[in-house]
This record gives structure tokens, C-alpha cells and sequence, in this order.
């Protein structure tokens, strides 16, 4: 790649993004698996075509009669978050200071991610219709609303900002899908155990994707790329299902009920939360970062802090022991 000055001036984002591009065209090849090579939905999903689809049904309505209640409202809440793919792509679309070539590499990444990230709402979605324990036009109306509402998450068009949330949020997706799988397993239902940890793993190579974009972009405009993280975590990284809602419920309403159970079963904590800034700061380099500007300095002194600061709020935390009954989930008798 072309090499750029340290300590590029303020607003030079349209730069150090054209100094990405060759990267994203020449190496995403690395985070991305060839389609013919890729693991479908079919590949987990009975077979109609087979003597013995309905068997299979049968086999995996019994396995996911097993699940825990908040178990079953946790893979619905990622289910839904999966399905609104729509808001995501249109989102990293309107990044600025980016190339709209479609054949450059940001459109091309932007398209071969979410071809990648489709199957993982396609998937779960058939999962949740045959099991039997959902009802699916209430899952639908939420499915339909949080892409209608849309979501706030803070980053703008700025491609620093928005490269920082999606490494946050493809870990914390990779921690909510793996622990699901883990308790999936533990409850007997290996099916649903194996499709969940097919989609962690995709989570986890885009991932380091979107890490390396800000590794990448630290080394050439570290002041600005260090202020951007800071602004993102004063903010608060906020997850892309907060303004989910049922059916006549107001906006973000079930969302809260959703992350109270993740919480109650360990599937996706605020000390995960923590967890994943620490393992930002380490990959990034946080601590090692040099040529910084004053306001680069303090950002960068915020962030070695702040995991400290955040576990004490963790241990405060109170988190309702009540089930919440969603109407998405059909109740046992």
C-alpha cells in the first residue's frame, strides 16, 4: 500500500480511507470464505426432499422442547438482530470519505459481508419456525418493526467511528452466539448447539476484520482514530437491536427484557462487556499508540482507565430474576 505521513491534519479521513482500499481489495480474502466453500443453511435444516423429513422435525421439536424459557427469548432477541440486515448494510453504505465505486473495496466488503452474514438470519429464522415453540407472525412484527425503526448507534457517517463499533459489535455477537451454542448443547439440543457455533465462528473472522481496518488507520492518523474510540465509549457502545419491540409495546421496551435474560444466563454480561474493550485495547496496541496530539494523550490515558471504572459499575449491577413473557414464545402446558 501507498505509505501516508504520521499525524495526517484534522479531516483527512477521505485519505487514510483511500489508503484502505487496496488493503480491503487485495486481503479481505483473509476474513471472507468463498461462497462455494461455505457452510448454508440446508446444511443443518431437514431435507424435504428426504422419506424422512418429517422425522427430523419431530427429532428437533423434541430437542427444542428441552430449552430454558430466557434460553428460547435469547435466540429469538439474536434471531431478530440477525433479520434486520437490511439497516446494516444501507448503514455502512452511507459511510463518508469512502469510495462509492462498486467495484472498490469498501462496496465490494460491504456486499461480500453481508452476503455472509444473510445465512445466519436465514438459518435461525427456519430453526425457530420449525421448532414449534414460536409464534412467528408475532416474531415477524418485531422482525419488521426494528427494521422499520432503525437504530441510533452514535457513529455518524465517520468510518473511524463506525469501524470502532463494528469490532465491538461482531465480538459481542461472537460471545451471545457462542455461549447460546454452549447452552444449547447442555440442554440436548446438539442441532441448534452446532448451527449457533457455525455463525460465532463467521462473527469472529469479521471481527478481526474491522479490527484490522482501525489497526490500519491507527498507524497513519493515531490522534484522530484514538479520539474517535473515546468518543464511542463516553457514548456508550449500544447494541443494534435496541430499539427491538413486540407488537404493541413501545420502542426498546423488549429489548430490555431480552438483555435481562441474556444476563441472568451468562450469555451476554456486562462484564463481557468489559471484556471486549479490554481485548480492544490490547489488540489495538491502546497503551503503545505514539505521536498523539494533547487530545489524543487524554483519549488514549480515558481508555487504559476505563475498563477499571466499568467493572465496579458491573458488580453493582441488579438484573431481575423474574421471567419475562414474551409474546413471541408460545407457552408450555
Amino acid at each position: 500500500m501507498q505509505e501516508l505521513p504520521l499525524n495526517l491534519p484534522e479531516g483527512s479521513r477521505k485519505e487514510v480511507m483511500s489508503y484502505l482500499e487496496p488493503f480491503m481489495l487485495n486481503e479481505m480474502s483473509e476474513y471472507l470464505k468463498p461462497v462455494d466453500e461455505m457452510w448454508q443453511p440446508a446444511d443443518f435444516l431437514p431435507d424435504a426432499s428426504r422419506d424422512t423429513f418429517f422425522d427430523e422435525i419431530r427429532d428437533l421439536q423434541e430437542s427444542a422442547r428441552e430449552l430454558p424459557y430466557d434460553l428460547v427469548a435469547v435466540l429469538v432477541g439474536d434471531t431478530i438482530t440477525e433479520e434486520a440486515l437490511p439497516t446494516y448494510e444501507s448503514w455502512l453504505t452511507m459511510v463518508e470519505d469512502v469510495e462509492k465505486n462498486e467495484q472498490g473495496g469498501w462496496m465490494r466488503w460491504v456486499r461480500a459481508w453481508t452476503a455472509e452474514e444473510n445465512r445466519h438470519g436465514d438459518l435461525l429464522n427456519k430453526y425457530l419456525y420449525l421448532s414449534g415453540r414460536i409464534d412467528m407472525r408475532q416474531f415477524e412484527i418485531s422482525t419488521q418493526y426494528l427494521i422499520k425503526d432503525g437504530f441510533d448507534i452514535g457513529t455518524g457517517a465517520d468510518p473511524y467511528r463506525n469501524f470502532i463499533y463494528t469490532s465491538f459489535q461482531e465480538l459481542a455477537t461472537n460471545v451471545s452466539h457462542r455461549r447460546v451454542a454452549g447452552l444449547s448443547k447442555k440442554n440436548g439440543d446438539k442441532l441448534l448447539a452446532k448451527m449457533c457455533g457455525v455463525i460465532a465462528a463467521d462473527e469472529a473472522r469479521h471481527a478481526k476484520a474491522y479490527m484490522s481496518f482501525v489497526s490500519h488507520a491507527l498507524v497513519v492518523d493515531p490522534s484522530e482514530v484514538m479520539i474517535a474510540f473515546e468518543d464511542m465509549m463516553r457514548k456508550k457502545i449500544v447494541m443494534p437491536a435496541q430499539f427491538l419491540r413486540e407488537s404493541g409495546e413501545p420502542q426498546g421496551e423488549a429489548f430490555a427484557h431480552f438483555s435481562d435474560a441474556a444476563q441472568r444466563l451468562n450469555i451476554y454480561t456486562a462484564v463481557d462487556y468489559v471484556d471486549i474493550l479490554k481485548e480492544l485495547n490490547a489488540d489495538w496496541k491502546i497503551d503503545q499508540v505514539s505521536g498523539l496530539n494533547e487530545k489524543g494523550e487524554k483519549a488514549q490515558d480515558y481508555l487504559m482507565r476505563l475498563p477499571d471504572r466499568l467493572l465496579r459499575l458491573a458488580d453493582r449491577m441488579k438484573i431481575p430474576e423474574k421471567e419475562y413473557k414474551f409474546k413471541w414464545i408460545y407457552d408450555q402446558k
